[in-house]
């Protein structure tokens, strides 16, 4: 492989990249930054890491994306998830390369009581979906081959900040344990399982697909229905409690409707699979299921 067909994932341990790292690894020649490698927030390390060299694309999956800590430092959530988009953008520019930034539902409010399409204008309940909408746009002004790809709710075999962890391993966990289990069931959302979002990336690669693009799998449901769903399909018996967000007291607001539904996937003949599908082929992946 030549060096036009170089593909550097950014965020490279977390749940998303190592999935990224190893699906671009099929057709790419594939190098991966952790953080400790590449500081997006610097335009040093950017061009330390990136700069002077070709690359075929470049995906930024790096984010501050703690919710609660991102309203208590705007300016952290800026610098990494608006102006680490730009800075990477602009090396990816400066190489030729394609630029892919990933976003998520929290660019909107909620307020529309159905599934967003990719035509629906941003509206942010907090810091972080602003941070992510001001990252969307400046990698488009940034990149003349620029592609968002907006998750939500991931889950994937390496976990929360490679730590192993994410929602559906603590609800078992928890479940398996017998300890009680009380799930918000009033937060509607579409699931992502990170190996299908990195096998839809490859062919939106290949298909050199620009714009903004729904990649979470398809169907909508809550906290609470994904918790339920995931330990049917274990078998685990375990009570669990529905309850209202309200509950839970946090100072940040987040829409109580961020489904996510494609309008431009099938134009490139793509589609995602349902997330209870995507569910159970992750459970199986995890080794939950025989």
């Amino acid at each position: 492989m030549g060096a036009s067909s170089r593909v550097a994932v950014i965020g490279a341990s977390g749940q998303l990249g190592s999935d990224l790292v190893r699906v671009l690894a099929q057709r790419y020649e594939v190098v991966g930054f952790t953080h400790a490698g590449l500081e997006v927030s610097d335009p040093t390390s950017v061009e330390a890491a990136l700069g002077g060299q070709p690359w075929f694309a470049i995906v930024n999956t790096a984010a501050f994306h703690k919710v609660e800590l991102c309203e208590a430092e705007p300016e952290r959530s800026f610098q990494v998830n608006a102006l680490g988009a730009l800075h990477t953008a602009k090396a990816a520019q400066k190489s030729g390369a394609r630029y892919v930034y990933i976003s998520t539902d929290y660019v909107f409010d909620g307020a529309k009581g159905a599934p967003y399409l990719e035509s629906d204008p941003p509206s942010p309940l907090n810091v972080y979906g602003a941070s992510k909408v001001a990252g969307e746009h400046l990698s488009r002004l940034a990149s003349e081959r620029w592609l968002v790809l907006r998750i939500a709710s991931v889950f994937g075999r390496a976990g929360a900040s490679g730590k192993g962890g994410n929602f559906i391993e603590t609800i078992l966990q928890k479940a398996r344990a017998g300890q009680p289990l009380r799930v918000v069931n009033d937060q509607l959302m579409s699931p992502s399982y990170t190996l299908d979002v990195a096998r839809l990336l490859l062919d939106l690669l290949e298909k050199d697909a620009q714009g903004v693009v729904h990649a979470t799998n398809a169907g909508v449901c809550s906290w609470f229905e994904l918790a339920q769903e995931a330990l049917q399909r274990c078998g685990l018996e375990a009570a669990i409690e529905p309850i209202p967000s309200s509950s839970l007291a946090s100072p940040v607001r987040r829409p109580a409707f961020s489904a996510l539904e494609s309008e431009r996937l099938s134009r490139w003949g793509l589609q995602m699979r349902p997330w209870q599908e995507a569910l159970e082929a992750y459970l199986r992946e995890k080794g939950h299921l025989a």
